[in-house]
């Protein structure tokens, strides 16, 4: 950590002549309430805003600059963390430490660019609006954490950014957008030294002065959901399932155990869903589960998309295995695959300098670090550590609790429903 407050992390990727350069900033939408009334959505409208331009580059300029070296410049939001990064030759590593920096930090956000760029992310509300499982995603949110900020839409929605003004957005920036909550990160075929050298010159005074890394410190967890049910009326060719219960903060002991059971579940072509709900019946083309994590809370969901006649008897597959993994757990050779399947998929997706940043930065931001435990070595001994016992235990606790469900598709209300997607939330 430098004085400023940021934290650089690396990792040198032999063999690699690219590097992937990450600023990562921990604020997401659910820091946005605190702030005041009137933020929904700032951090982003900020993911757009900042690339408008600084004090020395030009949106124009910022653009050529990365254009003129083949490198590929963007951002995105999440709930608890903001990424702008980079992916550049080796060679132009400085180049991109220092055009990150200056976006993030320096931008100048001029009224007229507010106005363009309101423009722009009512377009893509829009085009959200038309896209039937990222309506799914909110709504399932919205019921699972109820009016705590993880429910709302990153995006914010088309009234609170009409309503956005420069004023709230500069003040969100200037509250959150600093070193001391930021943390670079960047792998590829560069050094630690070349690093923290191109950040003294790209940053400043800004990376020497005093600051302390600010941490987020996990909050009250969302109290439990009033409403388990929710239907979107849409005339889809397909209706859209999410049906989920509330689980695991990321740096829950049982994270793992969790990984293996949602892998068990519906991860992947040897899944039970897949099996039973596609390959077996034939009801769903898409059907799989997931998690996530947050710093106090978590979810695993189960999609599935299907013709509308199918849903109900696709819903009752779901039922019966959630049903069945809550009171027997998973088998010895389930088990083995998950591990097998976690193992592999973790190990190959590194392969890119990319991924490699993404993990160093979200890990940093997250747990402190790869030191505390969360190098490759220290993960992959965490997942053949999980036993079946474990995640009988875990399914037993999280499969048996309340349920919420999201459908989008041709249904007026909930009395229109199949019985046997009310009877999953009863």
């Amino acid at each position: 950590m430098l004085p400023g407050g940021l934290r650089v992390v690396t990792e040198h990727v032999a063999g690699a002549r690219s590097a992937s350069v990450g600023l990562w900033v921990e604020v997401g939408s659910r820091d946005e309430p605190a702030v005041g009334a009137g933020t929904h959505g700032a951090a982003h409208f900020l993911e757009h805003l900042l690339f408008k331009g600084t004090r020395r580059r030009s949106a124009r300029a910022i653009a050529e600059e990365i254009d003129a070296v083949g490198g590929d410049l963007n951002a995105f939001t999440g709930k608890e963390h903001t990424c702008f990064y980079a992916h550049v030759l080796d060679r132009d590593m400085p180049l991109a430490v220092d055009v990150l920096g200056d976006v993030v930090l320096d931008a100048v956000m001029a009224a007229e660019d507010v106005e363009l760029e309101r423009d722009v992310v009512l377009s893509e509300i829009a085009g959200r609006d038309e896209d039937p499982e990222d309506l799914l995603a909110d709504d399932f949110d919205a019921l699972l954490f109820g009016a705590h900020p993880l429910g709302l839409p990153v995006i914010g929605t088309e009234e609170s950014v009409v309503g956005m003004t420069r004023d709230r957005l500069a003040d969100f920036h200037a509250r959150h957008y600093v070193p001391s909550r930021s943390v670079l990160a960047v792998a590829g075929n560069v050094s630690h030294t070349e690093v923290l050298d191109a950040v003294a010159a790209a940053y400043g005074s800004r990376a020497s002065g005093p600051g302390e890394a600010w941490h987020r410190i996990p909050g009250d967890a969302p109290a439990g959901p009033a409403d388990r049910l929710a239907v979107r009326d849409e005339d889809t060719e397909q209706a859209h399932l999410m049906l989920g219960v509330p689980s695991l903060r990321r740096a829950d002991p049982r994270w793992p155990a969790l990984q293996v059971l949602s892998t068990v579940l519906g991860g992947g072509m040897s899944s039970r869903l897949f099996q039973q709900v596609r390959e077996q019946r034939g009801l769903a083309y898409s059907v799989y589960s997931a998690t996530t994590g947050y710093s106090d809370t978590g979810t695993l969901a189960v999609y599935l998309g299907c013709a509308p006649e199918r849903l109900g008897a696709a819903a009752a597959v779901v039922r019966d295995e959630l049903g069945d993994l809550a009171a027997h757990g998973i088998t010895d050779a389930e088990l083995a695959r998950a591990r097998g399947q976690l193992r592999g998929e973790l190990v190959l997706g590194l392969e890119e300098t990319s991924s490699r940043m993404h993990r160093l930065g979200r890990r940093e931001l997250d747990h402190g670090g790869l030191e505390h435990g969360g190098d490759l070595a220290g993960t992959l001994e965490r997942i053949d550590a999980v036993g079946a016992a474990d995640v009988a235990a875990l399914a037993s606790t999280l499969l048996t609790g309340p349920r919420v469900a999201a459908v989008v598709g041709p249904y007026g209300d909930a009395d229109e429903l199949p019985g046997e997607v009310r009877e999953m939330v009863e």
